[in-house]
């Protein structure tokens, strides 16, 4: 299981919050930790630690009045750690190869491929075009309604009407390199991983896959890496000391690395 360091930007600041609570209206979001640090600095401290594949996410939209600060922010990192994250948050075939460009690994979108509810595979499939399968990972975070997992989008705040299970993985793992997936119900709240959601990932194995939500122990951390046999990558937010929590960076390395 390979840790995935995260750099979350939201109204200009590199910060941790909790999930559920993004708001395009007003830029508004619970904060649990507000970093004095940019962007930069933790590209940086990942580099030392040789830690790729981590993501950069944008939490504004475009249209924000703090968005081109969020952007000042990401590229920053890109800028610190060539080749070494990902960015996500308002990309898409228009911008994405300005991104690589920039230095990112990957471009992680999810907004821009959906069309009422549904993946539209005409901008799926402009993105490929734009930078190739190799640098595009499809984030299909999700909430539970009715009892299953639907992916969200536009910042986690609606919902669609597509699937997060095997087959939808498998479907569309021919066009992306990688998945990150978030369980934004248990985001940012440090209280206990989305077990069903991680028997889900754990049965994919046709691409990497990385989980962010509600770790806030190291037994959080055993438990996915138990339940995914250590196939699951793993990011943590606002539960790493790095941002404000409590679980120490290097004993999560080293746990991740066991």
């Amino acid at each position: 299981m390979r840790f995935r360091p995260c750099i979350d930007i939201h109204n200009g600041k590199v910060k941790q919050i909790v999930g559920g609570s993004l708001l395009d209206k007003g830029d508004q979001a619970v904060d649990n930790y507000v970093s004095d640090y940019d962007g930069a600095y933790y590209a940086k401290l990942y580099k030392d630690k040789g830690l790729t594949g981590g993501h950069a996410i944008i939490l504004n939209p475009a249209s924000s009045d703090f968005y081109a600060e969020d952007l000042r922010q990401a590229k920053l990192a890109l800028s610190a750690f060539p080749n070494g994250l990902m960015i996500g948050g308002g990309v898409n075939a228009d911008n994405a190869k300005d991104f690589i460009d920039s230095g990112a690994s990957h471009v992680i979108v999810t907004s821009y491929v959906f069309k009422d509810g549904k993946v539209d595979l005409d901008r799926l499939n402009a993105m490929v075009n734009a930078v190739g399968k190799e640098h595009l990972t499809l984030d299909f975070s999700c909430r539970i309604r009715d009892g299953r997992y639907y992916i969200v989008t536009d910042r986690w705040q609606k919902f669609t009407d597509t699937l997060v299970n095997l087959e939808t993985l498998k479907e569309y793992s021919s066009m992306a390199d990688e998945f990150l997936i978030h369980g934004v119900d248990v985001e940012g709240k440090a209280s206990g991983v989305d077990s069903d959601l991680l028997d889900i990932l754990a049965a994919f194995d046709e691409c990497p896959v990385t989980y962010a939500g509600g770790v806030g122990s190291y037994e959080d951390i055993k438990k996915i890496k138990a339940i995914g046999q250590d196939k699951i990558d793993l990011t943590i937010g606002s539960a790493l000391d790095l941002f404000g929590g409590e679980l120490d960076f290097d004993e999560v390395l080293r746990i991740c690395k066991e």
